[in-house]
């Protein structure tokens, strides 16, 4: 698997279109995208914004075939997904939550679950626009502000200051999370109100 990674990492920014396509399809491939994205903005900055675009699109391509195989696939394909606790605890999460867990998954650039959230969505018919938009709303939030901390201070630089910030960048999350979710209930509280009026 190291070799082929290697393979692609090689062919520079459309490598990294394709290592995100196949990340967010469901292919393990931890970090990697966030990495060869700041390595390239680090190389040329010039063209940071093309490899967070280049990252996008194809991250997008990949979350969107996995949600729609798993449309297809619909309860039996989610359920094979989610025997495990944690596999029951994400899908519980995503009845609770639903979109807002894709989101916050794909923004985040510490490590979180988010192929059983993609799972969920399209086993459990979530409107393909919806979910096409919320993760392209997450991910350019990502990809840009990786591509701009590689561009400023190199590879080496924005790998440091991901990791010196973990705690800070988990805080937003939750903060981005409870507001979210506190507009979202504000919401529903209103159209219920407004239809019982």
């Amino acid at each position: 698997m190291r070799e082929f990674v290697d393979s692609i990492v090689a062919l520079g920014p459309g490598g990294l279109a394709i290592l995100a396509a196949l990340d967010s399809s469901g292919v393990p491939i931890p970090a990697a995208v966030d990495a060869l994205l700041m390595l390239l903005s680090a190389k040329t900055p010039e063209q940071a914004l093309l490899c967070a675009a280049l990252a996008l699109i194809g991250s997008l391509a990949g979350s969107m075939f996995l949600f729609y195989i798993s449309r297809r696939g619909g309860e039996a394909y989610l359920q094979s997904h989610s025997m495990t606790a944690r596999g029951i605890k994400m899908r519980t999460w995503f009845q609770h939550y639903g979109l807002l867990t894709v989101f916050i998954s794909a923004v985040s650039p510490i490590p979180m679950p988010m192929k059983l959230f993609v799972i969920s969505a399209g086993a459990l018919g979530v409107k393909p626009v919806q979910f096409a938009g919320t993760v392209f709303a997450a991910r350019l939030a990502r990809y840009a502000a990786l591509a701009y901390l590689g561009a400023h201070l190199g590879h080496d630089g924005a790998g440091a200051y991901l990791k010196a910030h973990v705690w800070h960048i988990g805080g937003i999350l939750f903060a981005l999370f409870a507001a979210c979710f506190g507009a979202i209930k504000f919401m529903d509280a209103r159209r219920s109100k407004a239809l019982l009026a």
